[in-house]
């Protein structure tokens, strides 16, 4: 698989992540306002992947307008709009624009960059959850639920939640992962289950009210999510439902562990109340790929995300800190080999 976003000469190329799994195919996107329909139609998601998608939209504004910095600013600025909750988003975007007085080439240098540290800061934090999770749980296979998609596709490359799940399965400690559906747009169903199918991962789709039920049967040993927004005190922004499979976590003494770039982490924001939910189309509820499920006109409560508190919350697992027990815990670095 190609990176999900990528620098292809002289625009974005990106996976289209809304045909998966029925086709794989790459959009190439030229314009600022092709990124910004493309991030807001779903065409790139995940919170790492908006950041590098954010990035590259600075740089193709710097190189449309050159001697326009105003005008790049506020494209950068229309990028960053898109989606407010995930705030990788923002700050690819004002990382790609800190550099503008150094000039397009610059700009799309650091944008560049953005994609480069990706895959190694998702290899890091996967094999440092992959440890804690053995730690937490026990040295054997492990029984798993995840929310959403939380693997390559929801980032440049290998993943945060999900690429925990990549790492403990290469490691032979993987028995089963139960991916939840996760309406209403079915990231779970349509790119998670796709994503472990390609790993070779022993897994099984449900519906995202079957998660909390299977927890409490004793099905799983363990739930691993992604995020978009950690608040300083450790409330998680993640997609919408995975509140009710940390509440059955806890209930029934299962860990839940988040995963995600320390870009992720938002120490300006102080606790889970202070993030800004999106909501979005009421359609996406009303219908399933395009057939009407409710009677036209419906009214609709569609907020993508929920937050989870952290007192819900095992840890939560950077490539360089620790979220327990209340605390911020900044790991040690790695031996050099």
């Amino acid at each position: 698989m190609a990176r999900t976003v990528d620098w292809d000469g002289d625009a974005i190329a990106a996976i289209d992540q809304r045909a998966l799994p029925a086709e794989y195919r790459i959009r190439r996107l030229a314009t600022v306002d092709a990124v910004v329909a493309a991030i807001g139609d779903l065409t790139i998601r995940g919170a790492p992947a908006l950041g590098a998608a954010g990035a590259l939209g600075v740089a193709l504004a710097a190189r449309r307008h050159p001697r326009d910095p105003g005008r790049v600013r506020a494209e950068a600025e229309r990028v960053a709009a898109v989606r407010p909750t995930a705030v990788n988003l923002r700050r690819g975007v004002e990382r790609a624009l800190a550099r503008l007085d150094d000039g397009a080439d610059a700009v799309l240098a650091e944008a560049c960059a953005v994609l480069d540290e990706d895959e190694a800061t998702n290899r890091r934090l996967s094999a440092r959850t992959a440890d804690l999770l053995t730690e937490l749980c026990g040295d054997r296979p492990l029984r798993l639920l995840t929310h959403c998609n939380s693997g390559a596709l929801a980032t440049v490359a290998w993943g945060t939640g999900l690429g925990a799940v990549r790492e403990l399965a290469e490691r032979g400690r993987v028995a089963e992962v139960l991916a939840c559906e996760t309406r209403p747009l079915l990231q779970g169903a349509r790119l998670t289950v796709w994503e472990l199918r390609e790993m070779g991962v022993a897994h099984r789709l449900c519906v995202d009210a079957a998660g909390p039920s299977a927890i409490a049967r004793g099905l799983v040993d363990a739930v691993v999510v992604g995020a978009d927004r950690i608040a300083a005190n450790g409330d998680a922004a993640n997609k919408i439902g995975t509140y009710a499979h940390a509440c059955a976590a806890i209930r029934h003494g299962v860990p839940v562990v988040v995963v995600a770039p320390e870009s992720t982490v938002d120490h300006a924001t102080p606790t889970g109340a202070d993030i800004t939910i999106e909501e979005r189309a009421a359609d996406e509820v009303r219908t399933i790929a395009g057939t009407p499920t409710a009677p036209a006109g419906t009214p609709v409560y569609n907020p993508a995300f929920d937050v989870t508190p952290a007192e819900l919350l095992s840890a939560v697992v950077t490539e360089r800190s620790t979220f327990r027990d209340g605390a911020w815990t900044v790991a040690a670095a790695p031996a050099l080999r």
